[in-house]
C-alpha cells in the first residue's frame, strides 16, 4: 500500500484521475464523495503512505489502520470508472486491520483474525473461479483469445500466445486454479506446491495484463495460509537481524501465551453480518433478467475478474424541451479517455452522464433539457448492438436497485 501511494504520485495519476476531469462518476449512494484540490489529494496520498508504513511497522498501529482504510477507500469512491476488484479487496482487508490487536502484543494472534483473512481470500478465489464457468470463457476461450496474441513479443512464452490452444489452456487452468487453490493452500502437504503455483500464476498475469499491484497483494496475503510455526521460524530468522528488529518491532518474546484478546458481542455480530454479506451479495445478479455481462446489473463487487472484453460507442443528444432544437454532445469535452471508454458500455454510468449533461446545458440556456443516447456495444468482439433504448429521455430515469427496463436485450 505504501508503494501504491508513491506509485500514484510518481505516475502523475493524482492530477489525471482526480483533478483534471470535469465530471466524476459516483458509486450508487456515494455521490457526496468529491475530490479535494490538488494539495488536498496529495495530502491524502501522503497520509495513506505513512499510514501504510505505520501498519507495517506497528508504529501507532490503530491510528494508522484507521487512516489507511479511510484514505484508500476515499480515493476509490471518488470515481467509479476506476473500480477494480482488487481495490475492493484491499479496502475490506484494511477495514479488518482496524479491529485486530496491535502486532507488538505479547500473545498469539486471535484465531478470528486469521480466520477472517483466510475467509476473504477463499471467497475471492472461489467466486472468481465459479464466475469463469460460462460458455464464452470455457468453450470459446474468450476474451483471452483476443488478449493473448497482443503479447507475442514476450520472451520465451510470447510466440505461444498467438495460438488459440494457448488461450483455451489459460482459460481452463485459470478456472481450476481459482476454484481449488485456496483448498490446496489449507492442506499441509500440498501448501508449498500450491504457493509456488500462486507465485507463478500472479507473476504471469501481472506480466500479461495491466492490473497494477494486485499480483503482489495476492502473493503477499496468501502467506497467511502457512502455519503459525512456519511464521515463527521465519520471525526467528528475522529477529537475528537488528535492522528488522528496529524497524518492524520483532524483538518481542516468542511465546505461547494464551490469547486474551476477546471478541465482544458487537464485533461478533459485525463479523457474522460481514460473512453473510460476502457470501450472498455476489449472487444478487440472479435477481436481474438478461445477460449479466451485457447489462452489468449485479456485476461489481462479485469477484468477476477480467471475464469479458467490451467496447462501446456512445452518442448523446441534448434537446431543448421548448424549442425542439437538438444537438450532439462531444463527450471528450467533459470526460478523459478512460472515463469515456468505461462509460460507453456501462448503463448506470451512461445514465449518470446523461443527468450531468442535462444539468450542464440547462445552465447554458437549454430549457427543459431532454437527453437521449445512442449506444452501440460490442462484447467479446461480436457484432455491435444497441445497448439502451435510444428514444428514452434519460432525464426522466432515476437510478435504483430495480432492473433497468431501458436496457435492450442481448442477441447472441
Amino acid at each position: 500500500m505504501a508503494f501504491s501511494a508513491l506509485r500514484f504520485v510518481y505516475l502523475g495519476w493524482i492530477e489525471e484521475h482526480y483533478i483534471e476531469p470535469i465530471f466524476h462518476f459516483s458509486y450508487y449512494g456515494f455521490s457526496w464523495v468529491k475530490p479535494l484540490g490538488v494539495w488536498g489529494m496529495y495530502l491524502v496520498h501522503a497520509l495513506m503512505f505513512f499510514s501504510a508504513l505505520g501498519v507495517a511497522t506497528g508504529r501507532l498501529y490503530r491510528v494508522s489502520a484507521i487512516f489507511l482504510f479511510l484514505t484508500f477507500s476515499y480515493t476509490e469512491l471518488i470515481d467509479l470508472t476506476y473500480y477494480l476488484n482488487h481495490y475492493y479487496f484491499v479496502s475490506l482487508i484494511c477495514l479488518w486491520l482496524i479491529f485486530m490487536p496491535e502486532p507488538d502484543a505479547q500473545f498469539r494472534m486471535p484465531q478470528w483474525c486469521r480466520f477472517i483473512i483466510l475467509f476473504q481470500l477463499t471467497v475471492v478465489y472461489c467466486y472468481a473461479g465459479w464466475a469463469k464457468m460460462n460458455s464464452d470463457w470455457l468453450l470459446e476461450a474468450l476474451p483471452l483469445r483476443i488478449w493473448l496474441p497482443a503479447h507475442d513479443d514476450l520472451p520465451i512464452i510470447g510466440p505461444l500466445l498467438v495460438y488459440p490452444e494457448t488461450a483455451y489452456l489459460f482459460c481452463w487452468f485459470g478456472m481450476i486454479y481459482d476454484c481449488f487453490i485456496a483448498f490446496f493452500l489449507f492442506y499441509n502437504r500440498t501448501r508449498p506446491l500450491a504457493y509456488f503455483t500462486v507465485i507463478v500464476f500472479h507473476v504471469l498475469t501481472g506480466l500479461l495484463f495491466q492490473i497494477g499491484v494486485f499480483p503482489w497483494v495476492m502473493i503477499g496475503s496468501t502467506l497467511i495460509f502457512f502455519s503459525i510455526h512456519w511464521h515463527e521460524r521465519n520471525l526467528n530468522i528475522l529477529r537475528k537481524i537488528k535492522v528488522f528488529n528496529a524497524l518492524f518491532k520483532l524483538d518481542y518474546p516468542n511465546n505461547n501465551t494464551v490469547n486474551n484478546f476477546h471478541i465482544g458481542p458487537l464485533l461478533r455480530a459485525f463479523l457474522f453480518v460481514f460473512i453473510v454479506f460476502q457470501l450472498l451479495f455476489p449472487w444478487r445478479y440472479l435477481l436481474y433478467p438478461g445477460n449479466l455481462f451485457w447489462t452489468e446489473e449485479g456485476y461489481r463487487f462479485s469477484w468477476r475478474v477480467m471475464l469479458v472484453e467490451k467496447a462501446g460507442d456512445a452518442t448523446f443528444y441534448v434537446k431543448d424541451g421548448v424549442t425542439g432544437r437538438e444537438g450532439i454532445v462531444y463527450n471528450r469535452e467533459f470526460l478523459n479517455i478512460h472515463q469515456e471508454k468505461q462509460m460507453s458500455f456501462q448503463p448506470d454510468m451512461i445514465l449518470q452522464f446523461a443527468h450531468f449533461l442535462g444539468k450542464h446545458y440547462s445552465t447554458k440556456g437549454v430549457q427543459k433539457p431532454q437527453v437521449r443516447a445512442e449506444v452501440y456495444v460490442t462484447m467479446n468482439a461480436r457484432k455491435a448492438q444497441l445497448l439502451i433504448d435510444p428514444h428514452v429521455d434519460l432525464m426522466q430515469v432515476k437510478d435504483t436497485w430495480a432492473p433497468k427496463s431501458w436496457i435492450l436485450p442481448y442477441s447472441p
